[in-house]
């Protein structure tokens, strides 16, 4: 494989394609040092400027001098003097000390710390915990004197280049090498034209949100006396939805980390902090203090003023449990009284809900595997040109649409909603509507769903069934509201006499989790018939088995092919149907495998390539376990012929090696000669995929008999 030449000068071409960004509206977000930066580095002869493109692209502060050779840079430690003396290199003692925890290794910190007669900690505590003693090693009694720093320097622009990259990319994760990474494919981006826009309107606003999300990450490394000292240090207003986001996640989770510290001032905090996690963090903090009165009036305020459906669920279910008496959640209570039960086979356990849609289907149900998926797809379809054409990118790299990012779609675009879901009189407008977005913009990068060819037919199935108004309700309060509405959407969705039904399916041990409740009380609020299912399991003499076994031409399934298949249905321990056919593996068969087989070339050479078989093998062993002698052999070759066809291929499997294991302890060998030696079961042809089949069928029967 040919190694892709970059060009000589690819990452200050990155480099200045990203600061051309602050020559549009961003422009006018940019502090003092952020400007300055821009213009002393146009200044940078072209030499320098590769240096500092190269360092920014960095993923740590600190970069070593000695790894600083590149072609298009001549004289580069000369360079990197004249940068030094010029100010934009440290020491690496001036460099915050996290950026050093990212740069070395659990053995490099273990060694530095034994260095500094540190001792305590097993070798085997996390590195994060390791790091904390070093850096209260280093503030006591220096650098070690085996951590060499003469070649290591500390990028002081570092601070100004992450308010820049938050600036474009959004976050605090984005870095310079998305730009290599969307050169080279590895990264989708939005093809669609980018607007002139910032992403924020204040300077005073992206100062704060960079305030909030740079500290959230930095808390993680913030000893007591710090986090005490935060918590009282004077913070930023906000003026957007999300730099108070941003504020709300940075409040929540130092109010916290001071719990462990100081649990009165951590009260405090918490009790003054904005958004629903300290709310909620205050709530049951200040209950376990003692104070029920103030929190039974806190209750009461979101119960009468609720600023979400999240924190609503939240509080009626504690002021129920707390000031009621009620034993038991609502979540508890909603599984307890699950709408039924529905009893699976136990080898349904690797896919629950998947083996739900088998049994349905085998009772002459309609059912579908929704989930989130649905309801994201279908939102983003019915409002594709307000979410990715109106509501344009800031960049290239923006995948999710700001309004969505900001909870403000609703509150950006009410009237144009309204408008196009009101157009909407009945399900086949809808569904047009869909069907038009999803063929003019297939495959098209977004940040909702994932396309495939069976994408609406559960769509399909919606609006065949459900009244529209129901359907539209539903997308109106995803728009209102879609951070609450993102997820959390039942797994399944069923037709059965012409009513459709949603169902959450819950097996032994699973839980309810908050965001499915709220998701489930707003369908139910739009008019959907929402049930809990509980599974239980046994063996289901219904549950139909495919019995496989393959030949190909080696043992490796990235390599070799199939030259036969052979499959034999079993369903309450009969034989209901069989189908065989050999393969063309469309390369050479060894003369060993065809001694072993007895599959020539010759004989396969007519016969059909998988791709011709691929959906008959499908539908045979549809909504079947997957049984075979060693199964993850036969099974990996399958499910990689229907990966070279670009195709999924998921059944739940079952092992006969395994089941005789446990059926008959004690064999010498279980082999498939050895077991129908053993057992007398007749082999009409061994290595050949029918003839081998059936004898794992029986030998499946033989061990569900043994229960």
């Amino acid at each position: 494989m040919m190694r892709k030449t970059l060009p000589e000068k690819y990452y200050l071409d990155h480099f200045r394609e990203f600061l051309s960004f602050f020559d549009g509206a961003s422009g006018a977000l940019l502090d003092d040092s952020a400007r300055r930066f821009i213009e002393d580095f146009n200044a940078l002869p072209e030499p320098q400027q590769c240096i500092i493109a190269r360092a920014a692209n960095r993923k740590y502060a600190i970069i070593n001098r000695e790894h600083f050779y590149y072609e298009e840079i001549p004289h580069p430690q000369q360079q990197i003097d004249a940068l030094s003396a010029s100010g934009w290199f440290g020491c690496v003692t001036e460099a915050p000390l996290q950026e050093l925890a990212g740069m070395l290794t659990k053995a490099d910190i273990l060694q530095y710390l034994h260095d500094l007669g540190i001792s305590g900690q097993p070798a085997s505590a996390k590195k994060s915990v390791l790091m904390a003693d070093l850096f209260d090693g280093i503030k006591r009694h220096g650098w070690p004197a085996s951590l060499s720093v003469e070649h290591l320097l500390f990028c002081r622009f570092d601070a100004t280049m992450r308010y820049l990259l938050f600036l474009f990319f959004g976050n605090t994760k984005g870095r310079l090498n998305q730009f290599s990474m969307r050169d080279l494919g590895i990264m989708r981006t939005r093809g669609q034209a980018v607007s002139d826009q910032a992403r924020f309107e204040l300077p005073e606003d992206a100062g704060a949100a960079f305030y909030y999300a740079s500290r959230t990450g930095e808390l993680d490394f913030l000893d007591d006396e710090a986090c005490l000292a935060a918590a009282k240090a004077p913070v930023p207003e906000t003026f957007s939805t999300i730099s108070a986001v941003l504020a709300e996640k940075y409040h929540a989770k130092l109010g916290a980390k001071l719990l462990s510290v100081d649990r009165q001032a951590a009260l405090t905090f918490l009790e003054q902090s904005p958004g629903d996690t300290a709310k909620e963090k205050w709530i049951r903090e200040a209950y376990k203090e003692g104070l029920k009165d103030e929190v039974k009036q806190s209750l009461e305020s979101i119960i009468d003023t609720p600023p979400s459906d999240t924190l609503l669920a939240f509080a009626e279910d504690f002021y129920q449990r707390k000031y009621h008496k009620k034993r038991t959640s609502i979540v508890t209570d909603m599984l307890r009284n699950a709408s039924r039960t529905l009893q699976l086979d136990e080898s349904q356990n690797q896919s629950v809900e998947r083996g739900v849609i088998a049994w349905y289907q085998r009772h002459g149900a309609e059912a579908w595997r929704t989930e989130n998926r649905l309801w994201r797809s279908l939102f983003a379809l019915t409002f594709w040109t307000l979410l990715f054409e109106e509501d344009a990118p800031v960049t290239a790299f923006d995948r999710r649409p700001q309004s969505l990012k900001n909870n403000a779609f609703y509150n950006s675009f009410a009237v144009k909603i309204d408008e196009l879901l009101a157009s909407f009189t009945t399900a086949d407008a809808l569904m047009k509507h869909v069907t038009a977005m999803a063929a003019a913009h297939y495959g098209e990068s977004n940040s909702l769903f994932l396309w495939g060819t069976k994408l609406l037919d559960p769509v399909k199935g919606l609006l065949t069934h459900a009244p529209v108004t129901q359907v539209t309700a539903m997308l109106k309060m995803m728009a209102q509201d879609f951070a609450s509405l993102r997820d959390g959407f039942p797994d399944i969705m069923v037709v059965e006499n012409g009513a459709l039904r949603f169902e959450e399916i819950k097996a032994p041990g699973d839980q309810l989790r908050r965001n499915q409740l709220v998701s489930i009380q707003k369908l139910q609020q739009a008019g959907f018939d929402v049930q809990i299912t509980q599974v239980s399991w046994y063996r289901d003499p219904e549950q139909p088995y495919a019995v496989v076994d393959i030949e190909t031409t080696g043992g490796n399934s990235q390599y070799h092919r199939i030259t036969e298949v052979g499959i034999v249905k079993i369903i309450n321990g009969v034989v209901v149907d069989e189908w065989q056919s050999l393969i063309n593996p469309q390369r050479h068969i060894p003369s060993s495998i065809t001694r072993l087989t007895g599959i020539s070339n010759d004989m396969v050479a007519g016969a059909p390539v998988f791709a011709d078989v691929a959906e008959s093998i499908e539908a045979f062993t549809r909504d079947c376990v997957f049984v075979a002698h060693n199964v993850n052999f036969d099974y990996g070759f399958i499910k990689q012929e229907f990966a070279r066809l670009e195709q999924p291929f998921r059944r739940p499997k079952l092992c006969t090696v395994r089941e005789s294991r446990k059926a008959f302890p004690g064999l010498a060998s279980y082999s498939l000669a050895a077991l129908t030696k053993h057992f007398g079961i007749d082999m009409e042809q061994h290595h050949r995929a029918l003839s081998d089949a059936r004898a794992s069928g029986e030998l499946l029967v033989m061990t569900q008999q043994q229960d």
